[in-house]
């Protein structure tokens, strides 16, 4: 592995000023922290499910953000409808594949979503990740568990199937795509202590996402930031409780002077 560098306050610097809207149909357990990661990262979080007007927001937005945590069959129809819509406008659709590898239900909707629209980007834990490349897993929950498979592999083999930037999260973060891998060696083990932490990742994921035509670097600059954001958050915390609260203000205090200082990106 190479130490690298990723400009990826310029990100953040263009989310600010920009504003762009991020459309979710998102896991109704963790909406609420999902739009506040959006807000304090200076974009705007939209959360509109219903089927009648899913196409119409998408329209509207800069990247559309989908998220099966809580799935039923009539809100994926809703999600295709948004991503039909985003993939006509040409913004990015970043699918976070929450739980797969639990349920019959929660795979069968993930490989329908992944072949009757154009994904842009994958996200999911190591397990969700493995479970959408065939192998038979089964996740905990959507908690992710133990993988002996070889992760680069994995996320580059599914980057040329469904020719889209594949993200396998936790201890070290995974991103393949455009035949490039990177590892994220940021963030703190408190956050596998949060609720959350996952869904909010893949919506500062679909926010860089929405400023930035390199999905590949969006995608590798907002997994630093907000992980640098947590090892900030850490150091001014008690628990998991105050550590929710302090990520919310480093994220929206975060400046290229410890992004470029405290990032850590491996090639």
């Amino acid at each position: 592995m190479i130490k690298t560098k990723i400009d990826a306050y310029s990100l953040l610097k263009k989310i600010r000023q920009e504003k762009p809207i991020v459309h979710h149909l998102t896991n109704w357990v963790t909406i609420y922290d999902c739009a506040n990661i959006v807000k304090v990262l200076g974009a705007s979080p939209v959360m509109a499910h219903a089927k009648e007007e899913a196409a119409q927001m998408a329209n509207i937005a800069s990247s559309l953000v989908l998220n099966i945590g809580t799935l039923t069959p009539e809100f994926v129809e809703a999600m295709k409808i948004a991503a039909r819509s985003a993939n006509k406008k040409g913004i990015p659709v970043i699918l976070d594949v929450c739980g797969a590898g639990a349920t019959r239900l929660r795979d069968e909707k993930s490989f329908e979503l992944l072949n009757e629209v154009r994904i842009d980007i994958i996200k999911g834990n190591a397990s969700e990740i493995v479970r959408l490349s065939g192998e038979n897993i089964r996740t905990k929950g959507v908690d992710s568990s133990e993988v002996e498979q070889d992760m680069l592999a994995v996320t580059g083999w599914l980057s040329n199937r469904f020719k889209a930037v594949v993200v396998a999260t936790g201890k070290h973060d995974i991103v393949n795509g455009k035949g490039k891998s990177y590892i994220i060696k940021n963030g703190h083990p408190i956050m596998t202590h949060v609720v959350g932490t996952g869904c909010m990742a893949a919506s500062v994921i679909g926010t860089f996402a929405a400023v930035s035509k390199d999905l590949v670097c969006a995608t590798v600059s907002a997994l630093a930031c907000f992980e640098i954001a947590a090892e900030l958050a850490v150091k001014k915390s008690k628990g998991p409780a105050s550590f929710k609260e302090k990520l919310f203000d480093c994220i929206f205090d975060l400046d290229d002077k410890a992004i470029n200082k405290m990032q850590k990106i491996y090639l």
